[in-house]
């Protein structure tokens, strides 16, 4: 008896070495980004071009702004035209690439992913600073600028990814 109990708790300390990094308990507060590094000139060159984005329309599967954009659309069509970095799919492809970043070291131009459909890395937008995010919603809005502190995105957050140094 105390043998399998043995080795069920290694088995369950071994499962818990693998999983998938868990989004930050409880709600994200303004206090994290009080002391913010600065982004690298890529990263602020991702942000300035997704602000110039704002106001256009929704379209699920957009992939260009004339056509109107969705999030993962609009994530690719900034890197490809800001960075030259070429990407394809959606939130949950998207969210597999670079490097994780914690709330912490946020920059300008990282990626930051939420569960806003029931499943992880659902939705993807671009941090911009201070707290903000810019993102296509879905069809009743437009590319626009939310706060990770709103509870509906502080509570549905998971990850955040860098792309460019």
């Amino acid at each position: 008896m105390k043998r399998s109990l043995l080795i069920a708790l290694l088995l369950l300390g071994l499962a818990g070495c693998s999983s998938v990094p868990q989004a930050p308990k409880g709600r994200i507060t303004a206090d994290i980004f009080q002391n913010e590094r600065e982004a690298s000139p890529a990263g602020r060159e991702v942000a300035m071009h997704a602000l110039m984005l704002l106001r256009t329309g929704y379209r699920f599967g957009g992939k260009n702004p004339e056509a109107g954009l969705d999030c993962s659309g609009m994530v690719t069509y900034v890197y490809q035209q800001a960075a030259d970095v070429p990407l394809t799919g959606n939130a949950a492809s998207l969210a597999r690439q670079g490097r994780e970043a914690g709330l912490e070291e946020l920059k300008a131009g990282d990626l930051v992913f939420f569960n806003t459909l029931g499943r992880p890395f659902s939705h993807v937008g671009i941090y911009l600073g201070k707290g903000e995010f810019i993102h296509a919603p879905n069809s009743r809005g437009s590319v626009r600028v939310d706060k990770l502190t709103n509870r509906y995105w502080s509570e549905r957050f998971e990850t955040a990814r860098t792309l460019v140094n």
